[in-house]
């Protein structure tokens, strides 16, 4: 660099103006750290208790009975005010605790607000509180890898998303070992108290580590985060405890905002079909919401695909010998059926493009991808079992894997053992893209499912649903609509009378509709100009009129594509006011069980589906909702994860305006704007549309 370039940059540097418009801090960032979330009406009190409500029961697994002998005792707790405490009561309240917090699992927006709140609370309760964080999730807890909070530093990250603070990871304390680390690193921290904000899984840990340390007096509190939405929880008879997952409304409007995006570009050069994969891997909250946020044309549901039923199929069944097994379940060949359904229709009427939402763990509900799955996993786990080794080290390549598979097979086929893997899978699996199949043989995660967010999935469905169109293309069941405004001008224009070709040219031109098809025998210029022909319109040696042909190129179709992810984008997203407050008052909660002598409890909000007046804070027993589950090829106890319901009000509404949104009709496309996330304002968003549509759909008008 020369020295008056120098000169010149350090001269632009020093100017106010430029420091001014280059700091990290800006006005945005400057008003959500100092944002105050509300409380609910019972953290206004200075003094809060916690008492048992016996309305609210759990069926209660066995197997939980055996290892969580003292947590499945726990009952619901309300927290409550209290005005007027005793002596007792407040020295108690306001002892000297040493409480340890870490995040588990990926990061959700909100996460820093339930520190902001947990710090706040044991603060004001007593200065010399300490808070620490276990820095990079569980790995801080076993490895003794932690942080003192300080106020400046909770300050900094206040309504922030991100996991930032301390840092987050997905390591399970889920071996003997792992756990006797943890009991000692809590140990020699003299902790009064644990806290694990994360999913179903970290929830799971928290409910065993509270088990392992009750003895030693650490109390372990678990907080319900997931972007996925599928930590919800109701009791035995149905009645909501916990009706989201902290991130998930955030996530969700960040997707939304993106995706209707490409709605107003698809609105405006009517040339792609925009896929958009969203996070999701067992449960499609994400693309409900979403598709309540954005009314995308078509949006794919996992749970309803696994609800599926061959109607058809089931018929032929019943007038037949044979069980109708096979009727049951939506394959990938009649997914894409479904998908070109609504590409071929669009395009009927000039709208050669649109936006799918599919969500990230679509393929599992498929059925043979389910059955391919379900055997590979068994196979893998069968191998590491018998061989102690691992099978993804010892077979590197996917020719190798494969290999293993196939002469398993036949070995078992030769000892006439069970036949797990059959000449029909082999088939099968031979039909999938290669890139799929290494995606079906990959290394699970570390909860031993398998990784749909490393395989392309919409590569996969579009692959199928790219060959079904040009198989419909060459029926003419493919074909772009013409405006028949556009028909008439232009050969009017080129001097050709369009009242001639009309009827020889389109299957509908004397139905006076608006979008002209061409007729289903032309399906090439060789065809068209025999139909042509054949009308007398030309004679042999005459050429076809340009405008005929201009508008018979313009009638095929060019699908084109452009994927899209939405996952990390929206994990990491400035979170919503509504989850500012949501995550705020859920650390209240958490303080509010800790000083009530909680254990194995999850802080949660009750009424969260309704208005913020009549949220109620509690804490919900967590080893009462767990149950068996296979993992890693083994059952192992663990909180179940919740799906889509399929009666409820969010998904029916869903399901009835499928059609309306799908917009196979002349005109505009009814999509939605949701707008960006904003942080305040009398027209922001209260809570997730999927929360306000089941709270409405509970009246007694829609129920009667």
């Amino acid at each position: 660099m020369t020295e008056g370039r120098a000169k010149f940059i350090n001269g632009l540097l020093a100017k106010a103006g430029v420091r001014e418009v280059t700091v990290s801090s800006n006005p945005i960032l400057d008003e959500r750290r100092s944002y105050h979330p509300p409380r609910c009406d019972v953290f206004k009190s200075r003094y809060t208790i916690t008492s048992p409500d016996p309305d609210f029961r759990f069926s209660v697994d066995h197997e939980a009975e055996r290892q969580l002998p003292d947590m499945v005792k726990n009952k619901l707790l309300r927290i409550e005010a209290i005005d007027s405490p005793d002596k007792n009561f407040t020295e108690n309240y306001s002892r000297k605790r040493t409480i340890g917090i870490v995040f588990s699992g990926g990061p959700a927006p909100g996460g820093h607000n339930v520190i902001a709140a947990l710090f706040d609370a044991a603060k004001a309760a007593n200065p010399d509180n300490r808070i620490l964080g276990f820095m990079m999730g569980p790995d801080g807890i076993i490895d003794n890898q932690v942080t003192e909070l300080t106020r400046k530093r909770v300050n900094a990250y206040r309504n922030l998303g991100g996991f930032g603070m301390i840092k987050t990871g997905r390591t399970k304390i889920d071996t003997p070992e792992k756990m006797a680390l943890s009991r000692d690193t809590c140990k020699k921290l003299d902790l009064d108290a644990l806290v694990v904000v994360g999913g179903d899984d970290s929830n799971t840990n928290a409910a065993f580590l509270a088990q392992e340390m009750a003895a030693d007096g650490i109390q372990v509190i678990g907080v319900p985060k997931t972007i996925d939405g599928d930590v919800q929880v109701r009791d035995a008879n149905g009645r909501v405890l916990c009706a989201m997952s902290f991130g998930f409304h955030t996530a969700a409007r960040s997707f939304s905002q993106q995706i209707s995006n490409l709605c107003t570009d698809c609105n405006s050069d009517m040339k792609y079909w925009h896929i958009c994969k969203v996070m999701g891997r067992s449960a499609s909250h994400l693309a409900l919401e979403v598709a309540l946020q954005t009314h995308a044309n078509m949006t794919l549901i996992g749970e309803d695909l696994a609800e599926y039923v061959d109607a058809d199929k089931l018929m032929a069944s019943e007038t037949s010998d044979r069980t109708g097994f096979g009727a049951y379940g939506m394959t990938l060949r009649h997914l894409s059926r479904v998908i070109c359904d609504g590409i071929v229709r669009r395009a009927a009427v000039g709208k050669n493009c649109g936006v799918l939402v599919i969500p990230e763990g679509v393929l599992e509900v498929i059925k043979e991808i389910q059955v391919f799955i379900i055997k590979l996993t068994t196979i893998i786990a069968e191998y590491n079992k018998t061989h102690d080794d691992d099978f993804h080290q010892r077979f590197l390549r996917l020719e190798d894997k494969l290999d293993y598979v196939r002469d398993l097979a036949r070995r078992l086929r030769q000892k006439g053992g069970v036949n797990i893997w059959n000449s029909h899978d082999d088939e099968l699996f031979n039909d999938i893209p290669p890139f799929f199949q290494e995606g079906l043989l990959t290394e699970r995660d570390a909860h031993g499912n398998f990784q749909f967010s490393l395989v392309e999935t919409d590569k996969v469905i579009m692959g199928m649903v790219k060959d079904h169109l040009d198989v419909l293309r060459e029926t003419v069941a493919y074909k772009l609509g013409i405006e028949r405004n556009f028909y008439t001008y232009l050969l009017e224009r080129d001097g050709v009378d369009p009242g001639s070709y009309g009827p020889v040219l389109f299957s509908n031109y004397t139905d006076n509709s608006h979008y002209l098809l061409i007729r289903p025998e032309i399906i090439s210029k060789k065809t068209l100009r025999q139909a042509i022909e054949k009308a007398k319109l030309i004679s042999v040696d005459s050429d076809i009129p340009g405008a005929v042909i201009r508008i018979y190129e313009k009638s095929v179709p060019k699908f084109k594509t452009q994927t899209h992810f939405y996952g990390y984008d929206g994990r990491g997203s400035s979170p919503t006011e509504f989850d500012c407050r949501y995550t705020y008052n859920l650390g209240l909660t958490v303080f509010s069980l800790i000083v009530s002598g909680a254990t194995g409890q999850m802080a949660a909000i009750m009424n969260l589906e309704k208005d913020f007046s009549r949220w109620v804070p509690i804490g919900i027993p967590i080893a009462p909702l767990m149950h068996l589950e296979e993992r890693k090829g083994k059952l192992a106890l663990v909180l179940e994860k919740s799906l889509v319901d399929l009666h409820s009000p969010a998904f029916r509404v869903v399901e009835a305006y499928r059609e309306k949104w799908l917009s196979a009709v002349p005109g505009d496309d009814d999509y939605r704007l949701p707008g960006p996330i904003r942080f305040a304002g009398v027209s922001e968003e209260t809570r997730p549309i999927t929360l306000v549509l089941n709270d409405l759909g509970q009246s007694d008008e829609v129920d009667g």
